[in-house]
């Protein structure tokens, strides 16, 4: 039996068995193939090899290990899709983005009132993938992280009075990863929850839940993360916060600062969720200051 080298795979055997056929006398051993795990996930074993009574080698126990530490500042297999300096490969409205410092700044003025308003990024189109960012937000307001989104969908709400019809150019649709400054009681408790923006959808799954909607079924509570308000404890105010989002078939799971806030599993394959989609960020509400910057996608699309 030959072995991949990139993976780890082991023969085991039952014990010998006699059978007579025909006058003749055999000797048997059936043989399954262990299931093969990558090296890296195997631990040394807790004690050393031994011989089984069948001269197999049993390799015993694992030694139980801690994964590697959590670490933001980890982008292995990552590409980098803002280059700090310009909005090459995003699409966004002047008025209300800019580059300042090596930043992505999005802001409203108080007293200037702006519907939702959206940056794209629209180097890529990714449903499986993890996403690593650097966000804060001041003065008040929100918005959070679109992905899995389009551009160009019909908007069901109105822009503010005195404002021109929305350019749906800029306007994005789909799965979001909520971010809001604690103006309210409400909005305190929105940040890291899964949003579903433009649709009839809503909000799928508060922060501190475990949610699943299967096919022709609508979400429900499969398990709490924690408290509420409590994981709001780990959210910054007017600092910069670690924000991520491990995206994997149905699975969406939205971690702020290490800590997992908000799991939405879509068991519909054919769901509006489960699609590539694009990437951005939504500002929301007026006066509003969103800053993100180290952005990090790493796909996992075939």
């Amino acid at each position: 039996m030959s072995v991949a080298k990139r993976s780890c795979a082991r023969m085991f055997c039952s014990p010998f068995r006699l059978t007579v056929l025909s006058g003749v006398l055999l000797v048997t051993s059936q043989c399954t193939l262990a299931q093969t795990v990558p090296p890296a996930l195997e631990s040394p074993a807790a004690q050393p090899p031994q011989t089984g009574p069948h001269g197999e080698k049993l390799p015993g126990m694992p030694k139980f290990h801690e994964p590697a530490p959590y670490d933001p500042e980890d982008h292995t297999g990552y590409k980098q899709i803002f280059d700090g300096k310009s909005f090459a490969g995003w699409d966004a409205d002047p008025s209300i983005w800019r580059v300042e410092n090596g930043i992505m700044v999005g802001e409203t003025l108080e007293g200037k009132p702006k519907g939702n308003n959206y940056i794209v990024y629209r180097g890529d189109r990714a449903r499986d993938f993890d996403l690593k960012l650097q966000m804060k937000i001041e003065k008040g307001g929100g918005g959070g992280i679109q992905y899995r989104s389009a551009t160009g969908a019909p908007w069901t709400r109105p822009q503010p009075p005195g404002q021109p019809p929305y350019d749906l150019k800029f306007m994005m649709t789909g799965p979001q990863a909520d971010f809001w400054f604690p103006v309210s009681a409400s909005a305190s408790m929105y940040s890291g929850q899964w949003y579903s923006e433009n649709t009839m959808q809503g909000i799928l799954a508060y922060r501190g839940q475990v949610t699943q909607a299967l096919p022709g079924q609508t979400n429900r509570l499969v398990a709490n993360i924690g408290d509420r308000q409590a994981l709001g404890g780990y959210v910054k105010v007017n600092e910069w916060n670690d924000y991520e989002i491990i995206a994997r078939g149905g699975v969406m799971m939205h971690i702020i600062n290490g800590q997992l806030m908000a799991v939405f599993i879509d068991d519909n394959p054919d769901s509006a969720n489960n699609q590539p989609g694009l990437i951005g960020f939504e500002i929301e509400s007026q006066p509003c200051k969103i800053s993100v910057r180290n952005i990090w996608l790493r796909k996992f699309d075939r």
